[in-house]
């Protein structure tokens, strides 16, 4: 029976996802910092799941998780790195350490849980990892430059990741989500402390005390959780799968101009290659 392991399980998309893994008749290791939070989980499918206390920046944690996943189910088929959080401030207010802790959960906590089920699908080439993203990892909006900069950091990992382990029969998938209603703008999200005036017209609407998208959200975590179980279980996997409406329109959106921008500025572009040498 397919094994999945999933980080960030104690409240949104991955709380889902973890729930539609269970019900769908897999196993799945549910983990959360605080275990206490997937409990309810593991009384409804004692059989099939296994919860576990994990915080993806302690490696003893991440080392342990999967070593408890293999030893209860054999081996883990797909890891799902769903855990990170949000965090804003414009570039000048972002605070160095903020900013590091945001690093440490959001990008090298997704690669300590990588590098940790690597050992294990390679030996038996097979395997799927998917790391969650966001449309900001496509294009950054005033007040989350740090969050996007983590975003882009997983996503340039995961190109690269893709084409390593792929000739190995492992399969990697970034997933794109626009907004969905989880806590992800409310309890889950950070701030700087420090607030300049001067942006008060650009990162200023994006601050936690001005946002109020908060449980508006167009996405549905429930049906995103069954649209990836049904991605999953498929032959083939896209290298990025947009997730809601809203990220179609403005990914498709930063596209275009991307691709008009290009265009508009090719003839300067091209202008610093070498002379064409004259062959005859």
């Amino acid at each position: 029976m397919t094994t999945w392991l999933i980080t960030g399980c104690s409240t949104g998309l991955g709380k889902s996802l973890a729930q539609a893994v269970l019900d769908a008749g897999y196993n799945a290791v549910v983990t959360a910092r605080d275990v206490g939070m997937v409990q309810e989980l593991l009384s409804k499918h004692p059989g099939t799941a296994l919860a576990v206390a994990l915080d993806v920046t302690n490696k003893g944690e991440v080392e342990n998780a999967v070593a408890l996943a293999e030893e209860r189910f054999g081996s883990v088929d797909v890891l799902v790195n769903n855990a990170g959080y949000g965090y804003r401030a414009a570039v000048e207010e972002g605070d160095e350490k903020e900013v590091s802790d945001l690093f440490a959960t959001n990008f090298f906590g997704t690669v300590s849980m990588i590098k940790a089920v690597l050992p294990g699908m390679r030996a038996r080439r097979s395997g799927t990892i998917l790391n969650v993203s966001s449309i900001a990892g496509r294009l950054a909006a005033p007040g989350s430059g740090y969050y996007s900069a983590s975003k882009f950091a997983i996503e340039g990992m995961s190109d690269a990741l893709r084409k390593e382990v792929g000739p190995l029969g492992i399969r990697v998938m970034i997933v794109e989500p626009g907004a969905f209603r989880t806590d992800f703008a409310g309890r889950s999200l950070h701030q700087t402390k420090a607030a300049i005036a001067d942006y008060a017209g650009t990162a200023g609407p994006r601050r936690k005390e001005n946002d109020r998208t908060h449980g508006t959200q167009p996405g549905d975590p429930a049906r995103a959780a069954l649209a990836l179980i049904r991605v999953v279980e498929g032959a083939t996997l896209p290298a990025r799968l947009l997730l809601g409406s809203d990220a179609v329109r403005i990914v498709g959106g930063e596209l275009n101009s991307q691709r008009q921008e290009i265009e508009g500025w090719k003839e300067i572009s091209i202008s610093t290659d070498f002379p064409a040498v004259d062959q005859n």
